[in-house]
This record gives structure tokens, C-alpha cells and sequence, in this order.
């Protein structure tokens, strides 16, 4: 079963070809990172109208990438929350009209869903149940995957994102947007127990995460540094930080696996391409015997392979919609 999938939740506009929800025919992305790179982060209304701008022709070259034409095609998937809503809505209505005008179903696609699937592309291997965990721009999540489509939140962050406090650490460092893999290379040039950065703790969810009090202490550091004159070890701010990003999620994660009784934990989003968090997850996991799946970095950020793979499983779910679908800038995974 061939379906074409759409993806345009945030700054990336992104089409796709995938096969049974494994094998990846063509996979386009367009990035708006420089663009928005001028602003410090994303401007919404900047983003939606660059998929308005490019989202035809991309769908044409996923098609050309593939070497099919588009009534070769079972169904066409889309992303239609969570996210920006205007960019949400530019691919959702995209995806409607070609649905209706190819005659095919439309599969409506959950981006977070989305992630995880990126591991079934890059493991054929994996099958539910397994935990995962999903850390990106704006979640961060330990997630029971139970089946394909069946999922349970064990914990999330209550405030900022992991990939969020990654961005907004980076600007106050002044080394640019996005953040996330500017910081990790600069981590690697210092010192993890220069700078003493809180962990926060969630009396009675114990599973739960918070990242915004540890990115205001980075801003606090900084500033404080301005004010006085002093200079900042940017490197070893950089890797204090990963490390607390680290001591937040890595426990948490083998705790939720533990509680579950799971053996077996995927990655997913964008945060998931940071070396400090791999590295400390392949030693949790090897000393608990826990099978870690990791997709390619080329997998971890937004893309549009991930929507057509979840979509398969959808689809055999009989989760389709009509001309009548919107888009949601909110909703839960395990709705």
C-alpha cells in the first residue's frame, strides 16, 4: 500500500511516498530554519505562508523521487495537530483537495504518532508494545506505546519542552536558532560540572518533567555575567546544561520502561539527535538489558516519511476522515 504524506506542523515543509508503513519511496523536505533564524525562532504567520509557497511543487518531486504517478497512490496522509495552526491548516486543506481530487481516502496523522513511527522505518524489526520516549521542539513526552495505534502518556514535561529550553539557552548564548544541535557541539568543548544548574522534581508524579526553571538559570547565569563584566565559559555552560537535560529525562525514562515492564525503548523528535542524551541512554539501557532503538538523525526532526509510516497503521485501523477534517493546534496523543 503506497501512500503519500504531507507534513507542514511547524517550519518544515515536508511530502513523502511510504510503502506498508516501512519502506520509504521518497521523503522532501524544505527547511525554513535560515529564514527563521533571523527572528531567534519560529514567526508563524512567516511559516505558513512559505508552505503555501512550496507545498505543490514538493509534492510534485515526491512523486518524481518515487517514479509514480499520483493515481498509483492508496490514500493521501496528512499531519493535522499538533502544532502552528496557519501551518497546519496549509496542509490539511492541501491534502484534502488532492485527496478528493485523486478519488482516494485521506488519513488524517498525529505528528507526536508521527515520530514514533519514525522508528518502525528505520527498525522493521520493531513491533509494539515498547516505551518511548519523545523529546522535540515543543514535547516532551514517556509514552507506553501499547499497539500501533493505542497509546498511554506516563509522563510529560509541565512547562517547557526539552527542545524549547534547547532554543532559548542557545540565544541567550548567542550562538543562533535552531539551538539544539549548535549547543551539542559546543558541549563537547567544556566542562559538564562547571556551572551548578537545578533538576527539578514533581512531588507525586514522579515521572513527570519541568525544564523551565533549568533554562532560566541558564538566562540567569548570562545576564548576570553581562552585568558584572565577567565572561561566560560557554562551552561549559553548554555542557552543564546537557547534562541536567540528561539527569531529567534518562532516570525517568528507565523508571517508566521498569514500571511497564517493558524491555524495549524507541526515541523520537528532534532532541533525540543530541549525543549526550544517546550516550547516556545506550549505558542505562545496556546495564538494565533494555533493546534501544535510535532512528537517524535524517528521521528525528519534522519530515513526512514518519506521517505516511504512521499512517499504514491507521489506515488498517479504519481512522480515515472526509472533506470535513481541521486542523488542531492541540491534542493529546492518546486521544
Amino acid at each position: 500500500m503506497k501512500i503519500l504524506a504531507i507534513e507542514s506542523s511547524c517550519d518544515e515543509t515536508a511530502a513523502a511516498i511510504v510503502e506498508d508503513g516501512r519502506r520509504v519511496l521518497s521523503n522532501v523536505i524544505y527547511s525554513q530554519a535560515d529564514m527563521h533564524a533571523l527572528y531567534g525562532g519560529v514567526v508563524p504567520e512567516i511559516a505558513s505562508r512559505k508552505h503555501i509557497e512550496c507545498i505543490a511543487a514538493l509534492t510534485e518531486k515526491a512523486f518524481s523521487d518515487a517514479g509514480i504517478e499520483k493515481n498509483d497512490i492508496d490514500a493521501v496522509a496528512v499531519t493535522y495537530a499538533p502544532g502552528l495552526i496557519g501551518a497546519l491548516l496549509v496542509g490539511v486543506g492541501f491534502a484534502k483537495s488532492l485527496a478528493f481530487s485523486l478519488d482516494k481516502p485521506l488519513v488524517p496523522v498525529h505528528h507526536i504518532r508521527g515520530h514514533i513511527a519514525a522508528n518502525y522505518i528505520a527498525f522493521p524489526e520493531l513491533t509494539p508494545p515498547f516505551l518511548c520516549l519523545v523529546a522535540s521542539g515543543g514535547h516532551t513526552l514517556l509514552v507506553d506505546v501499547k499497539d500501533y495505534t493505542s497509546f498511554e502518556i506516563l509522563g510529560s514535561t509541565r512547562d517547557d519542552a526539552a527542545g524549547e529550553a534547547f532554543d532559548k539557552c542557545a540565544r541567550v548564548l548567542g550562538i543562533g536558532y535552531p539551538g539544539g544541535a549548535k549547543i551539542d557541539a559546543l558541549a563537547k568543548q567544556g566542562d559538564k560540572n562547571k556551572y551548578k544548574l537545578p533538576r527539578a522534581k514533581i512531588d507525586g508524579a514522579e515521572l513527570d518533567m519541568s525544564f523551565s526553571g533549568l533554562k532560566t538559570a541558564v538566562i540567569n547565569l548570562a545576564h548576570r555575567a553581562e552585568q558584572l563584566g565577567e565572561e561566560i565559559d560557554k562551552p561549559s555552560l553548554a555542557a552543564s546544561f546537557c547534562e541536567a537535560v540528561c539527569d531529567a529525562i534518562v532516570p525517568r525514562c528507565m523508571a517508566a520502561a521498569k514500571l511497564n515492564g517493558r524491555d524495549k525503548i524507541a526515541i523520537a523528535g528532534g532532541v533525540a539527535a543530541n549525543s549526550f542524551l544517546r550516550a547516556r541512554l545506550e549505558k542505562e539501557a545496556k546495564s538494565s538489558k533494555i533493546e534501544l532503538f535510535f532512528p537517524p538523525v535524517s528521521l528525528c526532526g519534522d519530515n513526512a516519511a514518519m506521517i505516511g509510516a504512521q499512517a499504514y497503521f491507521e489506515f488498517l485501523r479504519k481512522n480515515t476522515a472526509g472533506s470535513d477534517l481541521n486542523a488542531r493546534a492541540t491534542l493529546s496523543i492518546d486521544f
